[in-house]
Parts: structure tokens; sequence; C-alpha cells
């Protein structure tokens, strides 16, 4: 599975759910691709990314996990 992170430096909850996220994905065959809001402005534009941060696209089937989640819903979304 791929999954497409989106996230910027100076946001808290991007940092929050960085390490939340990684727990999750732990011992699951995830490749994940990761961009920064503010430096990787053309590919976020193309993603269509919004104001809420963090944002990880699932690309097997185009579901998003938008902003700062529990644990509970990251594996939600993992096994979707």
């Amino acid at each position: 599975m791929k999954i497409i992170s989106v996230s910027a430096s100076w946001c808290s909850s991007c940092l929050i759910m960085k390490s939340r996220f990684n727990k999750c994905i732990k011992n699951r065959n995830i490749e994940l691709e990761e961009y920064d809001y503010d430096f990787d402005e053309e590919i976020v534009s193309k993603l269509e990314i919004g104001n809420i941060l963090p944002v990880y696209i699932r690309i097997d089937n185009n579901t998003r996990l938008i902003g700062e989640q529990k644990e509970s819903e990251i594996i939600k979304f993992l096994e979707v």
C-alpha cells in the first residue's frame, strides 16, 4: 500500500500525527511518500490538500485522513 503524507514543520498537529502515524504503520507493508506543504508547492497543489494539515492519502482507494486523529481512526484508515 502506498500513502502520501503532506505536512508542515510549523504545524503542531503534524508533529503529533507523525509519531502517532508511524507507530500505526510499523510492521505493515506501507510505502510512505512525504511532502512538505511549503517546500513541495507544485505537488501539493496538484493533490488539492486544502487548509487542514496533516493530510494522508491512500493511493489504492483515494481515501484521505485529514487533521489530527486518534490512533483508532488511523487504524481504520489503514484497514479500509
